[in-house]
Parts: structure tokens; sequence; C-alpha cells
């Protein structure tokens, strides 16, 4: 299991996607515990992919099993949670390792999703 040389208990990362907002605290020399919300990864995404999308950035730089996750997050759906806190996991990743950076950005992890939901239309219905 590797050791992290770290000044800090824990590194702070904030994520961003759509409405959603998280607040990841990763603490390295972990055990590999997601929380979410003060809830377990299981018991906060009901569905399997959501958990993978969470998973991504550790999966990517091998860091699964060695650091533990501490996230809050609010609004938005579950979708746009789950993306979020990957954003957050991927910048506070930075902070343990910076060499981590040039897989995190070639997977995409590292950049702000800009899409939001479109604006309701006068006369119509929805968007378009």
């Amino acid at each position: 299991m590797a050791t992290y040389k770290c000044k800090r208990p824990y590194m702070y990362g904030t994520g961003r996607r759509k409405q959603s907002v998280a607040r990841v605290h990763l603490i390295p020399n972990g055990t590999g515990a997601i929380t979410i919300n003060g809830r377990d990864i299981d018991d906060y995404f009901g569905l399997e992919t959501l958990k993978l999308i969470v998973r991504q950035p550790l999966v990517t730089t091998g860091t699964v099993g060695k650091v533990d996750i501490e996230a809050t997050v609010h609004g938005g759906g579950v979708s746009g949670q789950a993306g979020a806190i990957r954003h957050g996991i991927a910048r506070a990743l930075l902070l343990v390792d910076e060499s981590y950076r040039a897989s995190l950005k070639a997977a995409g992890f590292l950049t702000r999703d800009p899409r939001m939901k479109e604006r309701k239309k006068y006369g119509l219905k929805a968007a378009r």
C-alpha cells in the first residue's frame, strides 16, 4: 500500500456539474471508504453506473482502496451530483500527487462540464 507524504490530514476539492456542487475531502492512507452526505456510497446512489462515475478518477490514477473520500453534495439530481463528486475527487487527487494531472486531464475529469439546462421559451411548452 502506498503511503503519501502530505502536510495536511486531508485534501480538499470542489466539483460542479449542472446545478450540483460537491465539497470533497480526500484522506490519504485510507481504506477506500466513500461517504456521501454521511451515508455510504451504496446507500446514497442506487444505480451502479452512478457509483462507477464517482470511482472513475480513482480507477484512472490507481488509488482505489488507498484513499478515503468524504463528500458533501447539494443541488441538482443524482446524475449531476455524481458528476460533481467526480470533478471534486479529481481536483483533490492533484493535491496528493501532481503527476496524476496528465491521466486525469486526458480522461476529461478536470474539465468542468459547462452544459446547463436550457431555459423555457415563451409560446412553447418547453425549451424547444
